[in-house]
């Protein structure tokens, strides 16, 4: 399973000191990319002569509790489903051992010349596939 450590920042809340909602998503996606570090499928790469990127056409966000300022948090990710051009990630936030928030995104791989769905490129399949096994 994979685990992503990060704080809430003064620049992640609103004029309350609460989390923004809309940087929820943004935290989980520091997460994503750090996954995708993991499995070798950079976005360092992708933008830099790849053949593929894999943008997100879905996401949604359950808030829990609040998260203010200076709360540490682990994101837990998840694979979800995996299809012939598209899969999921499943998010759990937690600050300790409270859940603080859940998310769900869905990428669609995408030929960077053509702008047009793509099936799945075999390496992210297989890292997906490998991780999924090890959840």
């Amino acid at each position: 399973m994979f685990t992503y450590k990060t704080q809430i920042y003064l620049h992640d809340t609103d004029a309350a000191g609460l989390i923004f909602f809309a940087n929820q998503l943004k935290i989980v996606h520091n997460a994503y990319e750090q996954l995708l570090e993991k499995f070798g499928c950079s976005f360092q790469s992708m933008l830099r002569g790849g053949k593929y990127f894999l943008p997100i056409v879905h996401a949604e966000s359950d808030y829990k509790t609040p998260l203010f300022v200076g709360d540490q948090i682990a994101i837990t990710v998840r694979v979800g489903h995996i299809g012939h051009t598209s899969f999921s990630f499943e998010y759990i936030l937690k600050r300790g051992k409270t859940l603080v928030g859940t998310v769900k995104t869905v990428h669609v791989s995408v030929n960077t010349k053509t702008r047009r769905k793509m099936p799945l490129p075999m390496r992210m399949r297989k890292a997906l596939e490998t991780y999924a096994k090890k959840q």
